[in-house]
């Protein structure tokens, strides 16, 4: 998280235990990836809690490195293809299914154009305002911003599943919020909203089990 080592391991363990709460109520296979998605979120709360202990005493040593580099791939490569994949698959609908796809298209797409940067150029961490801010990127393009918003906030607010829809328009208004007010640290603070996202996934598997207990009682 944004703002210390203390608020981002606290974020690691409320985000972690809604996760494997989050799979504990699965039921089939392809509702796996989506009820990951806060175990993803509580690791790079985790990556951050350890950058704010070893950044201050060693910006660029290779702990401060090695941590600032997993933590890009994560949130730069890894979610803007993982987050539509993962929706794709609990989307019960044939037509949505189709746009779904378009959409995990343009976050792979978006994937590999931060996988060709992260590997191109050198990138760093430091503290600055009370945040840990990433540079790397120069001039990165206004289309991809939009592209990895759409692919990792509008995607999951296309599902016709409400909860899942609602997942997505935090992640999507905090993204946007992120972007208008915190851009110098748009990657960490992002990250603190969509984690709390991780509370509405556990909300949408809470509610598929009681609907399930229902039927069975029925």
């Amino acid at each position: 998280m944004c703002f210390s080592a203390t608020a981002s391991f606290v974020a690691f363990g409320v985000t972690g235990a809604v996760g494997l709460a989050a799979v504990a109520r699965t039921r089939r296979l392809n509702e796996l990836p989506f009820a990951l998605i806060p175990l993803f979120f509580a690791s790079q709360q985790g990556i951050e809690g350890l950058l704010w202990l070893t950044l201050p005493i060693a910006p660029q040593g290779p702990a401060s490195s090695l941590l600032t580099y997993i933590f890009l791939i994560l949130a730069k490569v890894l979610w803007p293809a993982y987050a539509p994949l993962a929706v794709l698959m609990v989307e019960p609908e044939q037509r949505r299914r189709w746009l779904l796809m378009v959409c995990f298209a343009v976050g792979a797409g978006t994937a590999v154009y931060f996988l060709g940067s992260i590997l191109s150029s050198p990138h760093s961490a430091f503290i600055q305002n009370g945040h840990i801010v990433y540079s790397g990127e120069q001039n990165l393009p206004n289309v991809m911003v939009l592209l990895y918003l759409a692919a990792t906030g509008v995607t999951p607010a296309l599902s016709s599943q409400r909860i899942v829809a609602l997942f997505g328009t935090v992640v999507l208004v905090g993204s946007i919020i992120t972007y208008l007010f915190y851009w110098e640290a748009f990657t960490s603070v992002w990250c603190f909203f969509a984690a709390v996202g991780s509370v509405v996934i556990l909300a949408h598997f809470e509610r598929a089990r009681r609907v399930h207990q229902s039927a069975i009682r029925a």
